[in-house]
């Protein structure tokens, strides 16, 4: 655990009790405050209640009396598209509002620091696709070459609740937009944009908005070394802002479009090769195409980002290569779930949005696509070329028949279960081709989360 800082004594407001909101109480605890709880869930209240943690109704017209800060859990809307009232009642009694990520920065560094050699470093990722996975792979990679290494954030533990990190330690933390965009302290070591596509936007009250949230992280954060995917206008944009000169060695460029050249840092993947160069100068390469774990471009993408941040905090070429290439996958990310009859059943419930369906599409040939949830705005609509490899799609969920009507010349079949779209696609597949799971749509409409509907795919598949 990490024990907040800077609150010793006082009484700080909790606002929503899931895993990031426990740990936070927890922490503040262990820091000397006073945890005052709240969420709308009665059940989360009384679960938080039996862990000993004091409930205080912030929904009172003075519950804001000798509070010294609010810390918000990232699920909650504190501006898009309404503020929640609790926080704009926060506002007007001039009590600061943060969230777990500011208390991570703002408690991390102790006088125990003083005595490293090398200190602990923290490398934060974010952007639209691939941040779990590129988080992932860079925990794997450190940990493969020894280095103590920790995953946290918006993936696995919340970040209170890991151990503080020892002498030459790495914290990996995969932030969503949710997460940056409220933290009053972000100050990673290594900072990495992934890519940009809408995703969100009521929440950020557009794409600008978005992107802002995203940008926080390197504008707030000042890293030492910035990643940035610049495939993107947005990425290309925000690499420009971080250089002082064309050779600016604090910033390494990523790209899956094409070469990369001039005089800084760039890594890029053309082929399915990946290439690092310095100052002009090729200074790694390493084969992507036979590791397993890391099936097409988007992958690629994600490796080259991974192996850009491990480079950043001191790691050889060679020693990374050994770790992507013991990199087994994300579950629900690209997961090969089983080969039956030579079809192979793939899992890729985080494709929840049009972006992500589209590279997961883009990895594979002659696929049995299910498609569908509730979908965002736009359907499927631009997906497009994207289709090419579509056999046939089998259609799911809240907005199957919206997608039915995008599809075009692709032949599809609306089935509304997974149970019932497994079984068709399963019956109608031919050795050699894929049964895809890439929903571009939530999960919402039948499942409480992304998880949930991988797990029943996987489930419907081991039925077979």
């Amino acid at each position: 655990m990490i024990p907040v800082q800077g609150y010793k004594d006082k009484q700080v407001a909790v606002l929503g009790l899931g895993r990031s909101g426990l740990a936070t109480a927890a922490a503040l605890t262990a820091g000397g405050a006073t945890a005052l709880c709240w969420d709308d869930s009665p059940e989360a209240r009384a679960q938080a209640q039996a862990q000993g943690l004091v409930i205080h109704d912030l929904t009172r017209g003075n519950a804001f009396d000798d509070v010294a800060a609010l810390i918000v859990s990232p699920g909650i809307a504190h501006l898009y598209p309404a503020p929640n009232p609790i926080i704009a009642r926060a506002w007007g009694a001039g009590v600061p509002v943060d969230n777990d990520i500011g208390l991570f920065f703002q408690s991390l560094a102790t006088g125990a620091w003083s005595e490293f050699d090398r200190a602990p470093q923290v490398i934060c990722v974010t952007g639209s696709n691939g941040k779990s996975t590129t988080s992932a792979l860079i925990h794997h990679v450190l940990s493969e070459a020894g280095v103590a290494s920790q995953l946290a954030g918006n993936i696995g533990t919340g970040v209170l609740a890991i151990d503080p990190p020892g002498e030459g330690g790495v914290v990996v933390l995969e932030l969503s937009s949710y997460q940056t965009d409220l933290a009053r302290a972000l100050t990673p070591d290594v900072a990495v944009f992934t890519n940009l596509s809408p995703d969100h936007l009521d929440r950020h009250g557009g794409m600008g908005g978005y992107f802002a949230a995203k940008r926080r992280l390197f504008s707030e954060g000042g890293p030492d070394h910035a990643v940035i995917g610049v495939d993107e206008n947005e990425g290309a944009y925000l690499a420009n802002q971080m250089v002082a000169s064309p050779n600016d060695m604090r910033l390494i460029r990523v790209s899956v479009a094409g070469k990369l050249t001039g005089p800084g840092w760039n890594v890029f993947a053309r082929k399915g090769f990946l290439s690092e160069y310095r100052k002009n100068k090729q200074v790694g390469s390493i084969d992507l195409r036979a590791i397993a774990g890391l099936p097409g471009t988007h992958n690629h993408q994600n490796a080259c980002a991974a192996y850009a941040a491990c480079r950043a905090v001191g790691l050889a070429p060679r020693a990374i290569e050994e770790g992507l290439a013991s990199f087994a996958g994300l579950p629900h990310r690209s997961q090969l779930v089983a080969t039956r009859n030579g079809v192979a059943f793939v899992n890729d419930s985080k494709a929840t949005n049009v972006d992500a369906a589209a590279k997961a599409l883009a990895a594979f040939q002659r696929i049995r696509w299910i498609a569908g949830g509730l979908g965002k705005d736009g359907g499927i609509a631009a997906l497009g070329g994207a289709l090419a490899h579509v056999e046939k799609a089998y259609l799911i969920g809240h907005s199957a028949r919206d997608f039915a009507l995008q599809l075009g010349d692709t032949p599809h079949e609306i089935c509304e279960t997974m149970e019932r779209a497994v079984a068709r696609a399963a019956a109608d597949a031919l050795d050699g081709e894929t049964v895809l799971l890439a929903p571009a749509a939530a999960s919402f409409d039948q499942y409480p989360d992304f998880e949930k509907r991988g797990e029943d795919f996987i489930a419907q598949v081991a039925r077979l």
